[in-house]
């Protein structure tokens, strides 16, 4: 006979690291990837719209060169997520047809 206080949920780790990884950690990776484009391109505006101006164009250059460094981190790092995730065993997801389950994933 077991007494059980404390209510607990039982969980994969596999299953907890999926749900960061698609709720916190995709959508700020896609969202500071899109702030970097942004800022190349108001860059890029900033460097065609003024050919007279050279300190404008040289500023530009560098919003630019920082967008440029901003979006390669970013698809580094979703590359280096995926490579942990996928060394770990967390796929994609399956969808059992006979079931309807839907399984995150099992540790190898």
């Amino acid at each position: 006979m077991s007494f059980q206080f404390i209510p607990t949920a039982e969980a994969s780790i596999v299953t907890l690291m999926a749900s960061i990884n698609r709720v916190i950690v995709n959508p700020l990776i896609y969202f500071l990837f899109a702030l970097a484009l942004v800022y190349f391109l108001y860059g890029l505006l900033k460097y065609l719209l003024s050919p007279d101006n050279e300190e404008l164009r040289t500023s530009s250059k560098s919003h630019m060169l920082w967008g440029i460094f901003g979006m390669f981190i970013m698809i580094a790092v979703f590359g280096i997520m995926n490579l942990l995730l996928g060394t770990l065993g967390v796929g994609k997801g399956q969808i059992d047809i006979n079931s309807g389950d839907y399984k995150i994933g099992t540790m190898k």
